[in-house]
């Protein structure tokens, strides 16, 4: 059985960070690309940030230099580390396992950024 369990999320001021991670199980993670998507009330999900199986990075012009994305293959866990964090950041935020035509997605873990 597949699973990605996220966790990090939380109420934070502006400005400040966050860690997500995102455990994976059940599948072999050092072939797949990893994202994390966010979703905004009342908006459409939206792509923040991958890295690929070859440790590629890319990330959302919102989120660049602010947003950094990792991962740990022996752990089978991607991270992502949020600094300078603004209150449009504030959404659920997803993980995502991608390779080739297979594609999963974790139960989504809460930001709320606000004073």
């Amino acid at each position: 059985q597949v699973q990605l369990v996220e966790s990090g999320g939380g109420l934070v001021q502006p400005g400040g960070s966050l860690r997500l991670s995102c455990a994976a199980s059940g599948i072999l993670f050092s072939i797949y690309n990893m994202a994390w998507y966010r979703q905004a009330p009342g908006k459409q999900r939206e792509l923040v940030a991958t890295v690929t199986r070859g440790d590629s990075t890319n990330y959302a012009d919102s989120v660049k230099g602010r947003f950094t994305i990792y991962s740990d293959n022996a752990k089978n866990t991607v991270y992502r580390q949020m600094n300078t964090l603004k209150p449009e950041d504030t959404a659920v935020y997803y993980c995502n396992a991608d390779y080739s035509t297979v594609n999963f997605w974790g139960q989504g873990t809460q930001v709320t950024v606000s004073s």
